[in-house]
């Protein structure tokens, strides 16, 4: 798999094949769907993180239950490694978001989100709830409990901590306290306007047996979940391989599992299932007042199906549809209205679609909208209206376009033209506004916007309602507007449509690194996105900062120009000062100024993401000493330890194979195998003994952390060390010094306590053990309640050269500027000169 990662001023040119935005109108969907009408249960899955969830499970009960089904993952997996690429945090956790949607898509079930933050590791649910803001993630599970309104909660891990990371532990706790919490009127009383209380049946924990961890016993409740689909021709665990193996940046490919399977379960609240998982809840028609006779009219629609005239269940259906109109249950009529509705399209083989002219426009812009629909039979359908919406609803734009005599001809595609303000910057909701370590600011959207949004994966800035009167019933449904175009070798592709700011403005370089009172160039790019546009650029400097020129002024700018503007920055404060340096562009005309960059992240699984960062960089000036200049990199699972490393002055080189078996490695100061490189990279078996060569020749290698499974090879140094998944997980731990004569900590800069300060997410992870006496041990640190571990960093002379192993986050530490993480991490290069 090829990943692109573009940090420039234009949007990827390579896009993404991903299927017409249509729902999918097979039979085998109509006849899952047909089923899926005459159940009314739901269930809600609760963990922490993408991967958490049983997608076997999952797919089990929306498939073959046909319960309504749903996965709340507390995070976006924010904090996590990324085995294909180099994002990390916020951008990591856009790629896994859309990982878990293309899971939910194979496995059936929908998608929630809390605001809370994948920090990264932790040790305890406290912890975690400490910096989640435990108050408010629980807002946010209530909410989705009283939106969703599960008949029964299951939970991927227990209170007691058996699932080991403290993220895991807490999303238990928080689904038992929302269990109750959802069914009291007197907490958070400001979501009942929009929703009603919900009291679940039972929360259940999904018991496991992870490794040597077995949870489940045979007297617990049990489900067998490896039955076979003849309608879907698999089973579910062959489903549920297909759907985890979506989870791509964390190395999860599955293989297809056939046959018996159970899932084990534990009550924790509620009444214990004896029989079924439902027991004591009605998932038939007459659980609503009203449904007994859509309960006769949907088993006969089943009854009656033919596979080819599915256009004879119209008629049934569209009566069904008027029936659970009428409900005074407001739930379940949303759900069948959705459900009826959907499967009226699918059996009238009525298609459409709303796509722009372009990809990518600028905020205020207007834009032609097509609207494509084809009825394939005889039904003597009506297109009624088309309302294009943004997702604030601005009524200006709705019920534009009405027609009164637009019978749609039988299997002839009609177009329909429309207009589309783009009033909003097509930025992930929870990425609008600044944001702490814990969790996403939602509470700077105004309610009704924040109740809407909340929970949701993610936004859908603009789509189209399209109402078509049939059989007499006029029906509305909701498409995403998607760009859609033809590419010559892949055919007809969709992408998300963009709409950007009139110009961004990229920072070449996330930190920009003094050492001295020189100044040195800034360079920004910048792209319009609108014609004709004029304006200026400046940089906003904090004190202790000379930019000049102050600003600059462009114009009369056409659509996708592109161009460079260098200003040039200069320390005018003490040898110790950081800052934040923010681009800003004024447009003429416009009394806003615009602080956005965009960023385009392009991989082959998911769609094309498209986002505004902030127009930041960071500042350091420091005392910071350099030795040797030529570096070779052995790229790992995906980091930006190079580009760091080219920022402070280092020419640094990729290493091909080639390279690292034939090449002269002695021109390299120092070799730097990228983080996971022993996990990912099975030709390092073969080249190990080679790069051992260089340095008992009198070369420096660094080897970054990698995972203690899956390593390609036992030997990664000149004598023996184990590595462990050991970590520290408090970025703040206290560091001791256990070898302060180490190179490490003296050449070329003096390393102090001072230098582990400011350090984020974590100090270190997957450590060394049972070292040889060889090495050298130069740190010790612990968490709060824990031994110290003293394997975090290890250096041993070998022949005429040093080979260091380090277990700190370096591959977080240097993207984030911290100036002793950089400090630390040019000694590690810097290999004193022998005595003659």
């Amino acid at each position: 798999m090829k990943r692109i990662l573009l940090l420039v001023v234009g949007v990827a040119t390579a896009f993404c094949a991903f299927a017409q935005t249509n729902p999918p109108q097979d039979l085998i969907t109509i006849e899952q769907n047909l089923k899926k009408l005459d159940v009314l249960g739901s269930v809600l899955y609760v963990a922490a993180h993408p991967d958490d969830e049983n997608t076997r499970l999952l797919a089990y009960l929306a498939q073959e239950k046909h319960y309504r089904t749903g996965y709340l993952s507390m995070t976006r997996g924010d904090g996590g490694q990324n085995l294909i690429g180099n994002e990390q945090g916020e951008l990591l956790g856009l790629i896994r978001t859309q990982e878990l949607l293309a899971a939910r898509k194979v496995d059936g079930a929908e998608q929630f989100f809390t605001r809370a933050v994948d920090f990264g590791f932790s040790k305890g649910p406290k912890e975690t709830l400490d910096f989640w803001n435990e108050e408010k993630i629980l807002g946010d599970v209530v909410w989705v409990i009283r939106k969703f309104r599960p008949d029964v909660i299951i939970c991927r891990f227990p209170t007691t901590g058996e699932g080991g990371h403290g993220n895991h532990t807490a999303s238990a706790i928080l689904a038992q306290e929302a269990f109750t919490a959802a069914a009291d009127p007197k907490r958070y009383p400001e979501q009942l306007k929009y929703v009603q209380v919900w009291q679940a049946k039972r929360l259940l924990w999904n018991t496991f047996s992870f490794g040597n961890i077995n949870t489940t016993s045979p007297d617990q409740f049990k489900i067998n979940v490896g039955v076979y689909n003849p309608v879907l021709g698999k089973g579910y665990g062959e489903l549920a391989a297909e759907s985890r193996s979506n989870h791509k940046t964390q190395g999860f490919g599955s293989s297809k599992q056939r046959g018996e399977a159970y899932e084990y379960f534990k009550t924790i609240l509620g009444d214990a299932p004896k029989e079924e998982l439902m027991d004591g809840v009605n998932t038939t028609w007459s659980r609503v007042k009203g449904g007994e006779e859509i309960d006769k009219e949907a088993e006969d629609i089943q009854k009656n199906f033919s596979p080819d005239h599915p256009d004879k269940s119209v008629a049934a259906l569209v009566k069904v549809y008027s029936q659970v109109e009428k409900l005074s249950d407001p739930y379940w009529r949303e759900q069948k209205m959705k459900g009826s509705a959907d499967l009226i399209a699918a059996c009238a083989g009525l298609w459409f679609e709303s796509y722009p002219d372009q990809p990518i426009y600028a905020l205020g812009d207007s834009t032609n909208v097509h609207t494509q629909v084809i009825s394939r039979y005889d039904l003597n359908i009506r297109l009624a209206g088309i309302a294009n919406t943004s997702q604030h609803n601005d009524a200006a734009q709705r019920n534009m376009y009405t027609y009164t005599d637009n019978v749609l001809p039988e299997n002839e595609t009609k177009t329909f033209d429309s207009k589309l303000r783009l009033n909003e910057l097509t930025q992930p909701y929870w990425l609008r506004f600044p944001h702490g370590i814990g969790s996403y600011n939602w509470d700077v959207l105004d309610k009704q916007e924040e109740f809407n949004q909340e929970a949701l994966p993610e936004n859908i800035p603009y789509s189209t309602q399209i109402t078509f009167n049939i059989l007499g019933k006029d029906i509305t449904f909701t498409r995403a507007v998607q760009y859609k175009y033809t590419d010559p070798a892949k055919g007809e592709l969709y992408e998300p449509l963009v709409v950007a700011p009139p110009v961004t403005a990229n920072i070449r370089n996330s930190v920009y690194i003094f050492n001295s009172q020189q100044p040195q160039a800034v360079v920004v790019n910048l792209k319009a996105f609108k014609n004709g546009v004029s304006g200026s650029i400046s940089l906003n400097v904090p004190s202790g900062w000379k930019v000049n020129p102050e600003s600059v002024s462009f114009a009369n700018k056409s659509k996708n120009d592109e161009w460079e503007q260098e200003f040039t920055l200069t320390p005018t404060g003490n040898r110790s000062q950081t800052g934040e340096l923010e681009a800003q562009v004024n447009i003429n005309g416009d009394p806003k100024p615009y602080h956005y960059g965009i960023l385009s992240i392009h991989y082959n699984h998911i769609p094309t993401i498209t986002i505004f960062p902030p127009a930041q960089a960071k500042l350091l000036q420091l005392d910071l000493k350099i030795a040797g200049k030529k570096i070779g990199y052995i790229e790992g699972a995906g980091d930006l330890v190079p580009d760091a490393l080219r920022q402070v002055g280092y020419d640094v080189h990729q290493l091909s194979e080639n390279e690292i078996m034939n090449g002269d490695l002695s021109v390299y100061d120092a070799i730097i195998t990228g983080v996971r490189a022993y996990n990912v990279d099975k030709r390092l078996a073969y080249e190990q003994p080679r790069l051992l060569e260089y340095v008992k020749n009198g070369g420096d290698l660094i080897v970054q952390y990698n995972n203690s499974n899956g390593l390609v090879t036992k030997n990664i140094g000149p004598y023996p060390f184990k590595v462990v998944n050991e970590r520290i997980t408090d970025e703040t731990a206290k560091i001791t010094v256990l070898d302060p004569n180490n190179p490490v900590l003296n050449y070329p800069n003096k390393i102090g306590q001072a230098d582990f300060d400011g350090w984020v997410q974590e100090r270190g992870l997957y450590f060394t053990k049972d070292a040889d006496p060889q090495y050298q041990k130069v740190l010790q640190m612990n968490d709060p309640g824990e031994a110290p571990k003293d394997g975090a960093l290890i250096t041993a002379q070998y022949g005429k050269g040093r080979f260091i192993y380090t277990s700190l986050a370096f591959f977080r530490q240097l993207p984030a500027g911290v100036p002793g993480a950089y400090r630390l991490f040019i000694n590690m290069l810097s290999k004193p000169k022998a005595n003659p």
